[in-house]
């Protein structure tokens, strides 16, 4: 599946776990949801693998789609968009499930594209700003700037935690 192996490859380069801890600061992995950029850190990325049947679990926030089943492990999958009470869309070719281990809680996250991984330096990490935003803006530890481009980057510890303490 060409999702498959171009993920690998931005993943390749970046997935030795403590070894490389330090090598991987700063380094986003960043996928847009409704023509929007984000990043997540690299380092609670496990995976990135294209739509899986998701098995509909009673009585779920409107966000958890779900589990599927990954390998023999089932996952909670939760859908980006609609955690940040955007409108539902149908999943497509580019919708992928990025798969992110936090503490060890593994949960995978719907979003409409995977872009690229990103070095972000912290110099160029400016805080969020300070507006009574919606739900995202919890989720939200800093905004990248990236040339002329603005990725905003997600609290995936924030995110995570948050979305699945309601299952």
């Amino acid at each position: 599946m060409a999702i498959k192996e171009s993920t690998e490859e931005m993943l390749d380069e970046d997935d030795d776990d403590e070894e490389n801890e330090d090598t991987q600061e700063g380094k986003f992995l960043t996928f847009v949801v409704d023509n929007e950029e984000y990043g997540i850190e690299i380092r609670h990325v496990t995976e990135i693998i294209g739509k899986q049947h998701i098995t509909q679990v009673p009585d779920k926030p409107q966000y958890i789609m779900g589990v599927i089943n990954l390998r023999g492990k089932v996952l909670p999958i939760m859908d980006v968009r609609l955690r940040f009470g955007m409108q539902k869309r149908e999943y497509d070719d580019r919708t992928c499930f990025i798969v992110i281990n936090i503490k060890g809680e593994t949960v995978g996250i719907v979003v409409d594209m995977v872009s690229e991984v990103l070095d972000i330096p912290k110099a160029d990490i400016s805080e969020p700003p300070k507006v009574n935003g919606g739900v995202a803006s919890k989720y939200i530890f800093g905004m990248g700037r990236v040339g002329d481009k603005v990725k905003v980057l997600l609290n995936a510890e924030q995110l995570i935690y948050d979305g699945i303490a309601a299952i």
